[in-house]
């Protein structure tokens, strides 16, 4: 399943678009980060590492999820 990988610091977001019902609750929750007209539609850099993993873990389709990073 094709998945898109936005790293932050020791995790990266990933998204597999095949699975996103498009129910906005990233844009919602967390605009300055997910913008679907900006490319890419994710920017980490606009949101702290907690931030990030707070709301990931509300996508309600699962497309959204958190991969810690190997040290």
């Amino acid at each position: 399943m094709e998945t898109h990988e936005y790293p932050k610091e020791d995790i990266t977001i990933l998204w597999k678009p095949k699975l996103c019902t498009h129910a906005g609750v990233c844009v919602k929750t967390l605009s300055k980060v997910y913008n679907p007209k900006a490319r890419p539609w994710i920017q980490t850099d606009n949101a702290s590492k907690d931030e990030l993993i707070d709301q990931v873990s509300k996508c309600p389709s699962g497309a959204l999820s958190i991969k810690k990073d190997e040290a």
